[in-house]
């Protein structure tokens, strides 16, 4: 049962898409880690508790299809502020995120980066 409970999260691994946009922060990335710490051993890998394996699989594959979204339509896709998912993922973007940290930066902190031989990090230590 191993063999096909690990098979069964491979395949939703693959059809889980990647965004690029958020790197280092994407569910699908997490989630092939995850995948990959679990079943170590591939198919020969030992499963503590099958019944919680099997619900967690349940539960991604909800996700994945939009189970919820599909079975309750909402009226409008726009948050209550009128902000569209479109805009959402545009500013949840890892670029778009860093180029808001920059510009928490003093102007003096990001002058000494940019001319600075040595990275930041360094300064530290």
């Amino acid at each position: 049962m191993a063999a096909s409970r690990y098979r069964r999260f491979l395949r939703l691994c693959e059809e889980w898409p990647v965004e690029e946009t958020k790197q280092q922060r994407d569910l699908g990335s997490f989630l092939r880690q995850r995948v990959a710490q679990a079943f170590r051993e591939g198919e020969n890998t030992p499963i503590p508790d099958p019944e919680a394996c099997d619900q967690m699989y349940e539960s991604l594959v909800r996700i994945h299809t939009n189970f919820y979204k599909n079975k309750y339509p909402r009226l409008k896709d726009t948050t209550f502020t009128g902000v569209t998912v479109e805009n959402c993922r545009t500013v949840l973007a890892t670029d778009i995120l860093k180029q808001m940290e920059d510009r928490k930066k003093g102007t003096w902190k990001r002058l000494r980066e940019k001319f600075s031989a040595k990275k930041p990090e360094e300064d530290l230590m």
